[in-house]
């Protein structure tokens, strides 16, 4: 039985457009489909509003959402700051360990700008826009999510 919910947010200006596939979107569903019941998936311009009114929306149904793009040192890449201005709180481990993860396999890891927070009882973590980067991140943050989810929704208390 899947316990929590998922949403994954792909941002790509392209990808909206049609001419780019949602590689990683397609990625983070293969991954986690046993794991997690996937409630919605959208792919969206990179657009602040866009961005912001969807992860309000979207924190009523789901206990997690994953973005992918939008996290980079582009003009459009507003993804970490969207995501921060409806936090209720950063979880500076998760983003820390991606970053550390990410610089680890490659010095362009430096340039990535994903954050993880929570608002109210849902996980948000920003992961970047290629399939290689998620893949990494994700198999290093798989073992930990239920676990995490568990104490962000009050159904396990010690830890």
């Amino acid at each position: 039985m899947k316990l929590y919910r998922l949403g994954i947010i792909t941002l790509s200006d392209k990808g909206a457009q049609g001419l780019r596939q949602d590689e990683s979107g397609d990625l983070i569903e293969k991954m986690l489909k046993d794991q997690f019941e996937i409630i919605d998936r959208i792919l969206i311009p990179d657009e602040k509003e866009a961005l912001k009114q969807t992860l309000i929306d979207w924190c009523s149904t789901c206990e997690l959402i994953l973005t992918t793009g939008g996290t980079g040192l582009g003009v459009r890449d507003i993804t970490p700051e969207t995501t921060m201005s409806i936090a209720d709180k950063e979880i500076p481990g998760i983003s820390e360990g991606m970053r550390m993860l990410s610089i680890k396999k490659t010095p362009f890891g430096m340039l990535s700008r994903g954050v993880a927070v929570q608002r109210d009882k849902t996980l948000i973590i920003n992961l970047p826009g290629s399939p290689k980067a998620v893949e990494e991140i994700l198999t290093y943050l798989q073992p930990i999510l239920s676990h995490a989810l568990d104490i962000l929704t009050d159904r396990k208390t010690e830890h």
